[in-house]
């Protein structure tokens, strides 16, 4: 995917209320909701037990954690646990992204300035040019970094070596990344949308944080609708919070809630304007699928990579669109949600017409 292919797919997602990126006006509000240390962090249990006794032995060792791949759709909390870790270790964390490492000098910069013990995270790391690739696999393995210096017959190779690290990588999209990049980390996490009674807690934490007054009723009315993703509910909390304090007493009740997020064209399942359409088209036009995903791209005009990355996750985790080998089919329950007959009954009731 070209540079501009990736700006395109986060102004998509940073434009929808419900997307997965920050907003850049949220930024550091989002930062001072975030949890610092695995105590405090919610939901994804497996992950955050594991953890736990990874980092309590390698600190008992007096290692560096082993490398961490973390993967899952956006806004599920990679960076947070990746600050976490960091912290947990009691190292310093540095933090980059697959598409800036452009060039070998690039990685080899980052690396050649971390210290014993340091956190270097990457995000879309299945971005990473192949080339970049090669040099980080001894940097992995041998904690050594393997340079040519020069061209022609006058180049030479330069060993440097490293100081022992933990990379942290992130992904949306694990089938993605080689194989050989994947085998090099030692440990490897999946983090799930989260369940409606963790993301209750997540906005009873936030609120609590942002001194907004909540019933308890507010907040799971905001956690029914945030997408199983925690930054989705804090996002959703800031906006309701607006509603709250400006049209009504300031108190965030069930009702409250369930008014703004209407008015914010949020529905019961968590779906916005863009899922819908995205649903009706292949309904209407296709008949419900399968149709691949490049046409439903053309269709809604929305770019391919977003549809896959961003949109679909969900649609499919709650079961209103299938992906199979000849392309993206909605479910019955789609149908059902949206107003739809389905197929077969829209052929029965045309057929009674003309009889």
């Amino acid at each position: 995917m070209s540079d501009n292919d990736q700006t395109t797919n986060r102004s998509i997602e940073e434009s929808r209320l419900i997307g997965g990126n920050s907003m850049n006006d949220d930024q550091q509000i989002e930062l001072s909701l975030r949890p610092q240390y695995l105590r405090e962090y919610i939901g994804q249990r497996k992950v955050k037990d594991n953890l736990n006794i990874f980092v309590k032995a390698a600190k008992a060792r007096s290692e560096s954690l082993d490398h961490v791949l973390l993967n899952g759709p956006p806004g599920l909390g990679k960076t947070t646990l990746a600050a976490i870790i960091s912290r947990e270790m009691g190292s310093k964390l540095k933090v980059t992204a697959g598409p800036v490492i452009e060039k070998a000098g690039d990685l080899a910069a980052l690396l050649t300035n971390l210290e014993a013990g340091d956190v270097l995270f990457i995000d879309e790391i299945h971005r990473l040019h192949p080339a970049i690739e090669e040099i980080l696999y001894p940097a992995m393995e041998d904690y050594e970094l393997d340079l040519v210096i020069g061209q022609g017959p006058s180049a030479r190779s330069v060993k440097l070596e490293l100081p022992r690290f933990t990379l942290i990588g992130a992904t949306t999209r694990p089938g993605l990344i080689t194989a050989p990049l994947r085998g090099r980390f030692g440990i490897n996490f999946h983090l799930d949308f989260y369940p409606v009674e963790d993301l209750q807690i997540i906005v009873e934490r936030s609120a609590t944080i942002l001194g907004a007054q909540m019933e308890e009723s507010g907040a799971k009315a905001i956690a029914l609708r945030s997408r199983g993703t925690p930054r989705i509910a804090n996002r959703l909390l800031r906006r309701v919070r607006d509603f709250a304090e400006v049209e009504f007493d300031g108190v965030i009740t069930a009702a409250v809630a369930t008014d703004a997020l209407n008015r914010m064209e949020v529905d019961r399942f968590g779906l916005d304007e863009v899922d819908r359409k995205m649903l009706t088209t292949i309904i209407e036009k296709f008949g419900g699928g399968p149709v691949g995903v490049s046409t439903i791209s053309a269709s809604i005009s929305e770019e391919k990579e977003a549809i896959e990355e961003i949109y679909e996750p969900y649609l499919i985790q709650i079961g209103f669109l299938n992906r199979t080998p000849r392309g993206r089919v909605v479910t019955a329950a789609a149908y059902h949600h949206l107003g739809f007959d389905l197929p077969n009954q829209a052929a029965t009731r045309q057929n009674d017409l003309f009889q």
